[in-house]
């Protein structure tokens, strides 16, 4: 039956836009103006309802925490919108150079040996 459920695989999306406004400010403890200066600094980028209401993912919200944490430090909105930019662009490219790493050496992944100590008959 789980697999006739849809919406079982909304719910596990981060990217899925459930949450409105107002429930998406409650929960990042701000106002909906905020939500929407974050917005007009195209931090994030809500999707709308059929009838044109914002609609947030988890994504979305965990991206409007991290400015909400630096706004609150005294940062300016547009200077913390550039800077959850930037660390998420880096996080990005960390993930992607990990991939590459992995790919170019995938002997030392899955053999085990690397970094630690020298094992075998040579080592004794």
């Amino acid at each position: 039956m789980a697999a006739d459920n849809p919406l079982g695989d909304r719910l596990d999306d981060d990217d899925y836009p459930a949450y409105t406004m107002g429930r998406a400010a409650e929960m990042l403890g701000t106002t909906p103006g905020f939500l929407r200066a974050i917005g007009e600094a195209r931090l994030i980028t809500p999707l709308r309802s059929e009838g044109g209401h914002r609609r947030y993912s988890r994504y979305q919200l965990r991206i409007a925490a991290r400015a909400r944490e630096l706004v609150d430090r005294g940062t300016p909105i547009e200077a913390a919108c550039r800077i959850v930019i930037l660390e998420d662009q880096l996080e990005e490219a960390q993930r992607i150079n990990a991939e590459y790493r992995r790919a170019a050496n995938p002997a030392s992944d899955s053999s085990g040996t690397g970094s630690g100590p020298a094992s075998g008959p040579d080592s004794s």
